[in-house]
C-alpha cells in the first residue's frame, strides 16, 4: 500500500529544510606557516580574538581575504600560481624599475593589490534553534577556493576539496544552543591540476582564498531526497525522474515518491503528473571520511509530459519546474521531504559530422569564458551577472560558452537555461606544463571525482550540452581519457563528451575539439593562410570534415590581438590591477608614441575584426562542420597579456566593433559569398557563389539578392541570386554562380558587396564584403622628375643635391628582426616566444595625398595584403622624434619600437620618400601596381612637401 503524500505529519514542520544564513562578519586569521591545526585554533579561538595574541581581523563572508585587503605586498618573489614563459622580466634592464620593492608590476597578468597563498581561518558562533534536534544539520558552502576543513567546537567534522561544486558537511544531530564553527580554507595547490588551469591560476581569476555564494546551515529530515536526476525523452515527450533517498539512521522502511512538473517560462502553461511510485528500503548511516550519509533507496518515476510538451533549445527555451515529494515510514514513524529541480525537454545527438539538438542540426558558435573577473578576483554567484554575460554573447551571434578548465557556479546554469544558451563545461584541469594525466598521479582520481560531482550538481540543466575533461592534456592521456569518456557517457548520457579541449581526437569522442582547422595555427607565423596566401573567401575545411566520422568543433580559433586600451585602466576599481598596462604605457612613452595609443587601438582593432570575420566565415562555409570556439570574444589578461577580444574583460566594447556588426557574420543565419579574390580591375566581372549557413529553428522560404555599393552607401548595381528558394537547416545551400557586371565603377574605388536573404516571414539577413576595383592599366612608369633607387648612398646624394627621390628598400636589405605580417600578432609575443608576426597592422592617415589613387580607411584592409606580403618594417629609433611615418606598422606592446614602411622627409635641398613595402608590379598584383601608381603620382606632384628633415646618416640607420 502506498502512503498518502498529502497526509499530515505533526513531527515535521511545514518547512522541510529550515536553514540559517551564515553570511556576515566572521573572525579571520591568516596561517601562512600552517601552524593553526597544531596550535588548535579551532579549540582556543583565532589569534586576535579576546584572550588570544595576534592582530584582530574581521571580514565578510561570502568573499575572499584578498578582496578585503588581507595578504602580502606583491614582490618579485611572490609564489605565483601560473607559468611564466618570458623570463626577460627578471633579467632585462628595461624591467628593472618594475622589480623595485613598492613598485613591483608584472607584465604577465592582472595583479592583485595584495597576494596570499596559504591557509586562512574563519570562525564565528552559530545558534541552533529549537526543533532541529531530530534532524541532521548540514553546513553548505557554495564555492570554496580550495580545500576546506570544518570543526564544530572541538570536533573535527571533515574536509572537502572540490573546485567545482558546493562543500557540504554533515554536522550530525545537534541540541539547541550555541556552537563555535571554525572553517579553515587552504588555497595552495592541493592537487596538481596544472599551474595554468583556469580554475586556480593567477593568469585568470587569481588564486583567491575564501568562500563565495551561499553559506548556510540546513536542517534535513531523517529520511530525505538526496539527489534527483531527470532524463528527458524527446520522442516520447516524457522524462524519467531518478530519485535517490538517504536516511539519517538505520532501519527498514517503505514509502512513496510523487512527481509532478509545470512548464513555466513560455506562453501556455502546462502541468504534468502527478505520478506516484512506492518502494521499500533498508537504510544505514555511514559517517565516513566526509561525514555524509550513505545507504538508502532509489526510485525511478516515468513522467509523461503530454503530446504538446515543448522542447528546450536556443530558439524556444521551454523549462519545466519539477517537484518531488517523499513520504516514508521507518520503524513505525512517518517522514516527509520535498525537492525540486528545473529541466528542459532536450536531447543531444550527432548526425554524421554535425551536432544535433532535439534532432535538428546545430552549429556551435562559442567563445571561451576563462574565469576572468577583475573586480572581485572570483566568479559571480548571482544570476543577474550571468544573464548580462549571456546577453552580450547572444547579441554577438554566439550560442555557447566554453568554460576553459573550470566549471561555473549554479547561477550561470540558471541564466543559460532561461536564455536558451549552451555550455561546454570542463573539469578544473589543464594537466600540462608539468602536470599530466594517465600516469597514476593524484590528478587522475581527482578528475574522476570532480566529474561525478559536476554531473550530480548541474546535470539537470538543459544548458549543459557538452563536456570535456579539461584543456590540452599532457602525459599518457589517450587511454586514460578513453576510459573517462566511456565512464561518464554511461553515467550520464544527457550531453556530448569529448576527451579534451584541444586533444586527443580518440574514437570514443562524441565530437573532436581540435585546433587544426582554423585560419592560423600555433607556429605557422607568416606562412598561415591569411599571411601567406592572397585574400579570398573560398577556403574552408572540407578535407577535415571528410577525414572524420564525428563532428569537429574548432579549438580556440582567432587569437588575433589588438593594442592595449590604456583608457581601460580606470575600470579596474577592485582587487585586480592592470599593472601590465602601466608597463606598456611607459614603453610607448619611451618610444615617443604615447599620443598614438588610441589610434593604435582603433587601427589594430579593426584589423582584428577583419580577421575574425574571415576566420568565422571559413568555418561557416564548411558544409558538415560542427562549429568553433573563439579565443575569445573578450580579452584574456593572462599568459603574457593576450588582448584577443573585441570586448574587454568586463564584457564591454573597446570602441571599434559593435555587437550588430559582429552578428552579421556570426549568427544562426549568415549569407556567405565565395569570392576568388578581393581585388579586381574595372574591366573584370566579379564572379562569386552564394552560400547560406542557416541553423535556425526551421527551413526558410526566401528570396536572395546581391548589391554593390560605394563607400557612401549608394547602390552601384544589384540583382537576384535566387527567388522563392527553400533554405534548409544546415550550410549546404549553394546558389549561383552570380556575375556582377564589369564597369559598375571605373575605379580606383573601395566597394561593398552585400548578399541579402529576404525571408517570406519578413526577416532579413545580410552580410557584406569589401572589395577593391582599380583601373585595368594603372601606370607604373617613373615620372621624369622622380629618381627611383634601392641604394641608400645614391638616394642620400641625389636628394641632398635637390632631387625628388624614391628609395625602395627590399626586405633583404633591412637587418632588424621585426616580423611584419598582414594579420595582427597571434595571442601575444611573450607567451609564444616571439612567434611572427610581431605587428598589429599599419596605421596611416587616409586623407594623406599619397593615397589619393589608393582608397584606404586608415587601417589595414585586404587591399594592403599585396604590399605587405614580403615587405619589411624599418626601425626609426635613430630618426628625429618629430618624424612620423606616412604608413606606420604598430609594434607589439612588449617592444613598442617606432616602425615605418613609408616615410617622407627633406634631405638637403631635396625630398625623399622611403618605402619598404613590396611594390613589385609584375604579375597578378593589381593592388601593388595601384599603390605604386598612387605613390609616384604623389611624388611628381606639388603636394609632396615633407616637413621634417633627415641627415644622410639617419637614412643609413634604416638598414639596421
Amino acid at each position: 500500500m502506498l502512503l498518502d503524500p498529502h497526509a499530515p505529519e505533526a513531527e515535521t514542520p511545514p518547512d522541510a529544510h529550515p536553514s540559517l544564513d551564515l553570511s556576515g562578519r566572521w573572525h579571520c586569521a591568516l596561517d601562512p606557516e600552517g601552524t593553526g591545526e597544531l596550535d588548535q585554533w579551532f579549540r582556543h579561538g583565532l589569534p586576535g580574538q579576546p584572550g588570544q595574541p595576534g592582530q584582530p581581523s574581521e571580514l565578510t563572508l561570502p568573499g575572499s581575504v584578498q578582496y578585503q585587503g588581507l595578504g602580502d605586498e606583491v614582490s618579485v618573489d611572490t609564489p605565483w600560481t601560473g607559468s611564466i614563459v618570458d623570463r626577460s622580466y627578471f633579467t632585462e634592464d628595461r624591467y628593472a624599475p618594475y622589480r623595485e620593492p613598492g613598485n613591483v608590476s608584472v607584465p604577465f597578468w592582472l595583479q592583485p593589490r595584495v597576494y596570499y597563498r596559504g591557509a586562512a581561518w574563519f570562525q564565528r558562533e552559530v545558534e541552533i534553534p529549537d526543533g532541529w534536534q531530530e534532524r541532521d544539520v548540514v553546513l553548505n558552502l557554495e564555492r570554496v577556493h580550495w580545500e576546506s576543513t570544518v570543526w564544530l567546537d572541538d570536533r573535527l567534522v571533515g574536509s572537502e576539496r572540490s573546485l567545482t561544486t558546493a562543500h557540504r558537511f554533515d554536522l550530525g544531530r545537534l541540541s539547541p544552543g550555541r556552537y563555535r564553527l571554525t572553517i579553515r580554507v587552504d588555497n595552495r595547490t592541493v592537487v596538481d591540476v596544472g599551474p595554468n588551469a583556469h580554475s586556480i591560476s593567477d593568469h585568470t581569476q587569481g588564486n583567491w582564498n575564501g568562500i563565495i555564494g551561499s553559506l548556510s546551515l540546513t536542517a534535513t529530515p531523517r529520511v530525505r531526497i538526496s539527489r534527483v536526476r531527470v532524463l528527458p525523452d524527446v520522442a516520447a515527450r516524457s522524462a524519467r525522474v531518478r530519485v535517490d533517498i538517504a536516511a539519517g539512521g538505520s532501519g527498514a522502511g517503505k514509502g512513496s515518491v510523487r512527481v509532478s512538473a509545470r512548464r513555466f517560462n513560455v506562453p501556455g502553461e502546462q502541468e504534468a503528473g502527478p505520478v506516484s511510485v512506492g518502494f521499500e528500503a533498508e537504510y544505514s548511516r555511514d559517517l565516513g571520511e566526509r561525514g555524509l550519509t550513505a545507504g538508502g533507496a532509489h526510485v525511478d518515476v516515468d513522467l509523461p509530459l503530454g503530446d504538446d510538451a515543448q522542447t528546450w533549445d536556443e530558439f524556444q527555451p521551454a523549462l519545466y519546474d519539477l517537484t518531488v515529494e517523499l513520504v516514508t515510514e521507518v520503524d513505525g514513524r512517518e517522514h516527509r521531504d520535498t525537492a525540486g529541480t528545473v529541466f528542459g525537454l532536450r536531447e543531444m545527438g550527432v548526425e554524421e559530422t554535425q551536432v544535433t539538438i532535439n534532432g535538428r542540426r546545430t552549429f556551435i558558435r562559442g567563445t571561451l569564458e576563462s574565469c576572468v573577473f577583475p573586480l572581485t578576483g572570483y566568479p559571480p554567484t548571482d544570476v543577474d551577472a550571468w544573464r548580462r554575460i549571456i546577453a552580450v554573447c547572444r547579441a554577438h551571434g554566439l550560442n555557447l560558452l566554453r568554460f576553459h578548465s573550470w566549471c561555473p557556479p549554479e547561477a550561470a546554469f540558471v541564466a543559460a537555461d532561461e536564455a536558451g544558451f549552451y555550455f561546454q563545461v570542463e573539469g578544473p584541469v589543464w594537466a600540462n606544463q608539468g602536470a599530466a594525466l594517465g600516469e597514476g598521479r593524484p590528478v587522475d582520481a581527482y578528475l574522476f571525482d570532480e566529474t561525478r560531482r559536476i554531473l550530480d550538481a548541474y546535470g539537470n540543466h538543459p544548458s549543459f550540452v557538452m563536456m570535456a575533461h579539461g584543456n590540452e592534456p599532457g602525459g599518457r592521456d589517450a587511454e586514460f581519457l578513453a576510459s573517462w569518456v566511456a565512464t561518464w557517457r554511461t553515467y550520464d548520457p544527457r550531453r556530448l563528451y569529448t576527451s579534451g579541449a584541444g586533444w586527443p581526437a580518440i574514437s570514443e569522442n562524441d565530437f573532436d575539439n581540435i585546433p587544426d582547422p582554423r585560419a592560423h595555427r600555433w607556429g605557422e607565423g607568416l606562412e598561415s593562410r591569411l599571411n601567406g596566401r592572397p585574400p579570398e573567401t573560398r577556403s574552408d575545411y572540407r578535407e577535415w570534415v571528410e577525414s572524420r566520422t564525428r563532428p569537429i568543433v574548432s579549438h580556440e580559433i582567432g587569437q588575433w590581438c589588438a593594442y592595449p586600451d590604456l583608457d581601460e585602466v580606470s575600470r579596474y576599481t577592485g582587487l585586480l590591477e592592470p599593472r601590465n598596462f602601466g608597463i606598456f604605457a611607459d614603453f610607448l612613452e619611451q618610444g615617443g608614441m604615447s599620443d598614438q595609443a588610441g589610434a593604435f587601438l582603433q587601427a589594430s582593432g579593426r584589423l582584428q575584426l577583419l580577421c575574425y570575420k574571415e576566420d568565422i566565415e571559413a568555418a561557416l562555409r564548411t558544409e558538415g562542420f560542427g562549429g568553433f570556439h573563439l579565443l575569445g570574444l573578450t580579452d584574456f589578461p593572462g599568459q603574457g597579456t593576450a588582448l584577443v577580444g573585441v570586448l574587454n574583460p568586463f564584457w564591454e566594447s573597446k570602441g571599434y566593433s559593435t555587437a550588430e556588426e559582429f552578428a552579421r557574420f556570426c549568427g544562426p543565419t549568415v549569407p556567405l559569398a565565395r569570392l576568388p579574390r578581393r581585388v579586381w580591375t574595372a574591366d573584370q566581372e566579379i564572379e562569386l557563389d552564394v552560400q547560406v549557413a542557416h541553423f535556425g529553428a526551421a527551413p526558410l522560404d526566401a528570396d536572395v539578392t546581391w548589391s554593390l555599393r560605394d563607400q557612401n552607401g549608394a547602390e552601384l548595381g544589384s540583382g537576384p541570386v535566387a527567388e522563392g528558394v527553400t533554405i534548409a537547416v544546415g550550410n549546404g545551400t549553394r546558389l549561383g554562380p552570380v556575375v556582377v557586371p564589369a564597369g559598375l565603377t571605373a575605379g580606383p574605388a573601395q566597394v561593398t558587396l552585400a548578399v541579402t536573404v529576404h525571408d517570406a516571414a519578413g526577416a532579413r539577413y545580410e552580410n557584406d564584403w569589401d572589395l577593391w576595383v582599380y583601373p585595368p592599366a594603372a601606370s607604373v612608369d617613373v615620372p621624369a622628375s622622380v629618381v627611383v633607387t634601392s641604394d641608400v648612398e645614391e638616394a642620400a646624394e641625389r636628394a641632398a643635391g635637390g632631387a625628388t627621390v624614391l628609395l625602395e628598400l627590399g626586405a633583404d636589405s633591412i637587418g632588424n628582426d621585426v616580423a611584419l605580417g598582414f594579420t595582427p600578432a597571434f595571442w601575444n609575443t611573450a607567451w609564444t616566444k616571439g612567434q611572427a608576426p610581431h605587428t598589429l597592422g599599419v596605421l596611416h592617415d587616409p586623407q594623406h595625398p599619397v593615397f589619393r589613387h589608393f582608397p584606404t580607411g586608415g587601417t589595414t584592409d585586404w587591399q594592403w595584403w599585396e604590399v605587405l606580403h614580403g615587405a619589411k618594417a624599418m626601425l626609426l629609433d635613430e630618426l628625429p622624434a618629430g618624424l612620423r611615418p606616412v604608413a606606420q606598422p604598430i609594434d607589439t606592446w612588449f617592444e613598442a619600437r617606432r616602425l615605418g614602411v613609408l616615410l617622407e622627409a627633406k634631405v638637403g635641398s631635396g625630398r625623399i620618400m622611403v618605402s619598404s613595402l613590396n611594390l613589385d608590379p609584375a604579375g597578378d598584383r593589381a593592388a601593388a601596381r595601384q599603390f605604386r601608381h598612387s605613390l609616384l603620382s604623389y611624388l611628381a606632384g606639388d603636394d609632396f612637401a615633407p616637413e621634417e628633415s633627415l641627415e644622410p646618416d639617419a637614412l643609413r640607420s634604416l638598414l639596421r
